[in-house]
């Protein structure tokens, strides 16, 4: 297999998540680019070749293991290889999708980039306007173009799903499905290897499984990357707050890696009532274990649905005295009117920043927010396929703790100097 053409790979991407799949074949392009520049110059020294030659003889090499007959003359430079396959989507006035690949994948390792939870109009053959599709619209998509591609003979099919779907439903206390692992169960029927996600609402889901592999990435690197451009991370009045006993993991993490103080909101509950929207919610006590007056808090969740449990810990956190409020998200969804309710909720002073990844799509509706910022992980995704599609390890990627150490060493002896 090649390391600096990898012509068995192969990238769709799905209806709405064009935006994200963008940036990961940008990275990809990049990094190829930036390995093959190494091993170029390292093989000039270790041969004694003018690294022209090793170009010709990596491009002979390509040209060979190619399934069509080259015809263009050969360039001067490298040229990163385009791994993306098109595809057509179409929706049909009943309601029925379809999902056309208009390139080969006979014998390629396919990743299908899939944001699932796009709330935005989409464009697809068929409607005049683009239309918004909910989510099993989406799943109805993916599960088309799994076949397609399985049908037109891949080597083998990997879904790339930032979010994964219906992952709160995880668990039942009465007669109710468990949707989370039933949609991995379809997966693995139609052939599907692995699925690589970000910040999965439960690990359990994962226990359900068979054959199919699940990789769980975490954003907890890009984010403090934002987070040490608004506080120093020596600051002792900085400290974490888990915004309820679910999140206490994460944020045990988030406290270990920069070595803070580590509080709990702790919420009873009215499982009677339902959580309508930011505003009407089921939580009926709500109690601070810890320390926050005068503090800067840090809160982290996996993700913001309407946004009422995250508000309702915020003005709990800001009635106790914490001095400022930034929460960083891994899923910012924003379902309903929930951007108008936090703009309001800021403006109030409730809240300093909120940290949110491109996992999940927006446009500059919530981009253009004072109180937001984006973090791009697009890179992380990336980085991943390759190593997948080379056999190399992903253990430095799922378990960051050394980048992140390596960060706030960085930051800490920048403050310090």
């Amino acid at each position: 297999m090649s390391i600096v053409k990898p012509n068995k790979l192969g990238v769709i991407s799905g209806p709405g998540t064009e935006a994200f799949t963008s940036l990961v074949l940008k990275h990809l392009r990049k990094l190829y680019t930036i390995r093959y520049k190494k091993l170029s110059s390292a093989l000039s020294k270790r041969h004694e070749m003018d690294e022209a030659e090793i170009l010709k003889f990596v491009t002979l090499i390509e040209d060979l293991n190619n399934k069509r007959i080259p015809h263009q003359k050969t360039t001067n430079t490298y040229q990163a290889p385009n791994l993306e396959i098109p595809v057509r989507y179409t929706k049909f006035a009943n309601g029925e999708v379809k999902a056309e690949l208009l390139q080969s994948v006979r014998g390629l390792r396919v990743f299908i980039i899939y944001d699932l939870s796009v709330q935005y109009p989409v464009h697809i053959f068929g409607p005049d306007e683009p239309e918004i599709l909910s989510i099993n619209d989406h799943l109805m998509f993916l599960y088309n173009t799994i076949n397609a591609v399985n049908v037109a003979g891949a080597e083998s099919v990997q879904l790339v799903l930032p979010t994964y779907p219906y992952s709160r439903q995880h668990k039942k206390s009465g007669r109710e499905a468990l949707t989370a692992s039933w949609f991995g169960h379809v997966c693995e029927f139609m052939d599907v290897d692995r699925i690589i996600t970000l910040d999965i609402h439960s690990r359990e889901i994962e226990n359900s499984f068979h054959t199919l592999r699940l990789e769980n990435l975490h954003a907890s690197y890009q984010i403090l990357l934002q987070l040490k451009k608004l506080v120093r991370f020596d600051d002792p009045d900085l400290t974490v707050v888990s915004p309820d006993t679910g999140a206490i993991l994460r944020n045990k993490f988030y406290a270990e890696s920069l070595h803070k103080p580590l509080a709990l909101l702790y919420k009873e509950r009215d499982y009677s009532k339902i959580s309508r929207n930011a505003n009407n919610t089921n939580i009926k006590v709500i109690k601070l274990l810890g320390e926050v007056e005068g503090k800067i808090v840090f809160m982290a969740d996996d993700m913001i649905g309407t946004g009422g449990t995250l508000l309702t810990a915020m003005r709990e956190i800001q009635k106790c005295g914490a001095r400022k409020i930034i929460c960083a998200i891994s899923l910012p969804f924003f379902n309903k009117n929930s951007i108008e309710v936090f703009d309001e909720a800021y403006k109030s002073g409730v809240f300093y920043r909120i940290i949110g990844t491109n996992a999940v799509y927006h446009d500059q509706t919530l981009l253009s927010k004072e109180w937001y910022i984006h973090t791009d992980v697009s890179d992380l995704f990336a980085r991943i396929i390759s190593r997948l599609h080379h056999g190399r390890s992903l253990s430095p990627l799922l378990d960051n703790r050394k980048f992140i150490q390596n960060l706030i060493n960085v930051n800490n002896d920048k403050k310090g100097s």
